[in-house]
């Protein structure tokens, strides 16, 4: 093939490999299961071995034909996987709470050892014992490393939503995955080393020699991490040189890559330098930001990883008796080891069973590593596809039952220590506000602020309200829960918190003062309904038949308000009629939204509908509704939109307002026999 035909093929595999990730990953988050794995499934499904294989015109063999050697794809589509596995390493490295580790070091690491050697130890020997082999055996070895990964992406997320996050077994969790990521990407070093002395035959495997391997893997790692470590904040004021977030962030990823490609030139598996690499920098108050700023890059390059992984598996083999035997009895055995490997260190370090088993649990999922070093594994021939197909397997099932398994513990009452935690250096600061607005404007100054200050601001999670504020070694957090801000932080920094959120909130509130002394809403509100205005009938479409009434029965404000809530609650449109109405019934406080000609448009926003929803009524005699003219009114439309879902709440308000301006359109609704016809007029304006 020429340079044009392989590069046309690429682009076009790329293309599908973008689409079908997007869809996995989606379909399975509806499942409520991690998108990782729709994203492997996706690759599974249109890899080489399934549908990429198929004979289509143009394509003799396939979208995804078989590659060379042991890789199931071509060199080119592996390359992007490898650069994807280098990203991924680095913004682990990046998001490592090195404070964390090792603030929780003595406990962290008695508890991340006992995982790595129970796991690495009886991974290993599954392998001697199923594949009648030696312990040395570098495929053994490759099962006891794969045994050993963690990925506590998952389970950090369960300790969130749980709000453990910060609780002793939440600190252990995350300290001692942080031992396994080390201890693991070590041994990855070690095994490679021994695999390539003995297929090199350059000597004889001895203990000299495995301690020689060890010795060398150890320094290198631990003396670019030092390096790192040490040289970490001129590392970081050098990449500030380049003063754009952007500019400075794809050259730390240049760092990464390039001692990435230092570390394979020394026979250490790439990822481990891409590791250190995000390590290094993850005390730097630049952190936040380069995760940020490349995160366009990781989602574009590391779904791609897992689904080239995913094509690697041949679904033939996997589903053969030989390898579910082997995959269940290899599963069986990494659930076991975390759980008494890591939860059995945990009983003898002040936690009661209880704790120790939310300990074990949390550590059980493997993900992200342990796919990257099955990569390394079959790329170099070390690991065949059975064995390839045993470790997804068991990277599926571990991952899918690990979220159940630390929920059920989590929600077993009681401590999980048998004495008291003691707390930490950081305290928690927090203000309730009127309204989600006025908490949102005091964030959005604050942050502004900050930045002014010379920290590094980074949303952390924008639809949890979520935020983190960095300089030097001064770090906030500071989090929205619709009215209620809560910063945490050090004690010493904390007086300097409140002067902040003082200062915001004696600003806004002079701010708002002008405001009210330079603005009418009245006369706004007048111009608003003397106003044209475009219409659309897809935004108008919202109007259902089903939440329309003809005949409206009450006969004040408050009772017509809580009888069109009620017409959506009856319709399934709610997801708490309570909150609704209160949202609705604090929108009206505001200012009424009684227009005139006999119209009102009450509105909200609320967290107690999940999309969009619009009911409508008519009463004909009319109620007084506080409107402009003080007429009577007689057509209610009432729009519900979520908080935190964007959708065309106000472009609805316009359109329909639009509409209602004919007075042949406002009679002939309010003479109207039929919702349909009421919905065709709204809609259309016409019959």
């Amino acid at each position: 093939m020429t340079v044009t035909e392989v590069m046309s093929e690429l682009v076009l595999q790329l293309g599908i490999i973008i689409f079908a990730v997007r869809l996995g990953g989606r379909l399975v988050k509806l499942a409520g299961i991690p998108s990782v794995l729709g994203e492997l499934l996706a690759g599974v499904v249109i890899g080489p071995y399934a549908l990429g294989g198929i004979v289509l015109p143009g394509f003799p063999h396939g979208f995804f034909p078989l590659g060379e050697g042991a890789l199931a794809v071509s060199s080119e589509l592996y390359a992007f996987a490898t650069v994807a596995s280098i990203i991924l390493l680095f913004a682990s490295g990046l998001e490592t709470d090195l404070g964390l580790f090792l603030r929780y070091s003595v406990v962290g690491g008695v508890v991340g050892i006992g995982g790595v050697v129970f796991s690495f130890t009886l991974g290993a020997l599954t392998g001697v014992f199923l594949l009648h082999t030696t312990f040395i055996d570098p495929r053994c070895l490759f099962l006891g490393i794969l045994s050993t990964a963690t990925s506590v992406g998952i389970t950090a997320r369960i300790l969130s939503d749980q709000k453990r996050m910060d609780s002793p077994e939440g600190v252990t969790i995350l300290a001692a995955a942080v031992f396994d990521d080390v201890l693991g990407i070590i041994a990855l070093a070690i095994v490679l080393g021994i695999v390539a002395l003995i297929t090199s035959g350059g000597g004889s495997l001895n203990a000299a020699n495995i301690l020689g391997i060890a010795g060398k893997a150890l320094g290198i790692w631990l003396g670019f991490t030092a390096l790192g470590l040490i040289f970490s904040k001129k590392i970081a004021a050098f990449l500030k040189l380049f003063k754009h977030t952007f500019d400075f962030s794809v050259l730390a990823l240049g760092i990464a890559l390039a001692l990435a490609g230092i570390f394979e030139k020394q026979g250490l598996a790439m990822i481990i330098g891409a590791y250190v690499t995000g390590l290094s920098l993850s005390k730097t108050d630049i952190a936040a930001v380069i995760q940020e700023r490349i995160h366009g890059l990781y989602e574009f390059f590391v779904p791609i990883f897992f689904a080239v992984m995913g094509m690697m598996v041949n679904m033939r083999e996997i589903i053969s008796p030989k390898v579910l035997v082997f995959g269940g009895i290899y599963t069986l055995v990494a659930l076991a080891s975390k759980v008494v490997g890591c939860g059995g260190p945990a009983l003898f370090l002040g936690f009661n069973l209880r704790g120790a088993l939310r300990i074990g649990t949390g550590m059980i999922p493997r993900g992200e590593v342990a796919l990257i070093i099955a990569g390394i594994g079959l790329a170099s021939g070390i690991l065949d596809t059975q064995l390839f197909g045993v470790i997804i397997l068991m990277t599926l099932i571990t991952t899918l039952v690990a979220p159940p398994l630390l929920n059920a513990s989590l929600k077993i009452p009681g401590s999980g220590t048998r004495k008291p935690a003691k707390s930490d250096d950081s305290v928690v600061s927090e203000w309730e506000f009127y309204s989600d607005e006025i908490a949102d404007l005091v964030v959005d100054n604050l942050l502004r602020d900050l930045k002014a200050e010379g920290f590094y601001v980074q949303m952390m999670n924008i639809d949890e309200g979520l935020s983190q504020a960095r300089k030097d070694d001064i770090s906030l957090s500071i989090t929205e829960e619709e009215s209620v801000v809560t910063i945490e932080t050090s004690i010493l920094d904390m007086p300097f918190v409140k002067t902040a959120v003082f200062e915001v909130m004696l600003r806004l509130n002079d701010t708002i003062q002008k405001l009210k002394d330079s603005s009418d809403p009245q006369a706004m509100k007048k111009e608003l309904v003397d106003s044209g205005g475009r219409t659309s009938e897809n935004i108008l479409s919202l109007i259902q038949a089903e939440c329309v009434s003809l005949r409206l029965q009450g006969n004040t404000k408050k009772e017509i308000l809580v009888e069109m809530v009620d017409i959506l609650a009856d319709n399934g449109k709610l997801e708490d009629r309570s909150l609704v109405l209160e949202d609705i019934f604090q929108r009206e406080k505001t200012m009424s939204t009684g227009m005139q000609d006999g119209i009102a448009l009450p509105h909200a926003k609320s967290d107690g509908v999940k999309d969009i929803c619009v009911a409508v009524g008519i009463k004909k005699s009319g109620i007084d509704f506080e409107s402009m003219d003080g007429n009577p009114t007689r057509i209610f439309i009432m729009v519900i939109s979520p908080k935190k879902v964007s959708g065309p709440h106000l472009q609805f308000l316009a359109s329909v307002g639009a509409v209602l301006q004919s007075d042949e359109i406002r009679q002939k609704v309010i003479e109207a026999d039929s919702r349909p016809q009421v919905v065709s007029l709204l809609r259309k304006g016409k019959f």
